[in-house]
């Protein structure tokens, strides 16, 4: 299953997570401390505070699931910000898992065309 369909938003919870949390410490955290519904299908990342360990937690019909990945010699550019939570697209999502900083990162703008004349 693809977790990424056209209405899919990935959201950064920033600052650092304690990555001895699973499924259940990590989607507690997703409805209380940051108020989102964690049952939306959205996806959740999470990263440690070395930078190194990167997971992401969603729903998935019938369940949860969570992805991890742990860089053996680089790290994640996690952002730095004062808010709570950054939300991507699935581009710069793509990009952070790469190594590079979502934040630098500016493709062309979306073009919507209306045939209304």
């Amino acid at each position: 299953m693809n977790p990424l369909g056209p209405h899919t938003k990935v959201f950064l919870v920033l600052g650092a997570t304690d990555m001895r949390k699973a499924i259940n410490g990590l989607s507690l955290m997703v409805a209380d401390c940051l108020e989102r519904d964690a049952f939306s299908g959205h996806l959740f990342a999470f990263c440690n505070r070395g930078r190194t360990i990167l997971k992401i937690l969603y729903w998935d019909r019938n369940g949860f699931c969570l992805w991890q990945k742990r860089l053996e010699k680089h790290r994640f550019c996690w952002p730095e910000s004062e808010e709570e939570v950054q939300e991507l697209d699935h581009r710069e999502l793509g990009w952070l898992l790469d190594g590079l900083n979502p934040n630098q990162m500016h493709g062309h703008t979306r073009l919507a065309y209306s045939n209304l004349v």
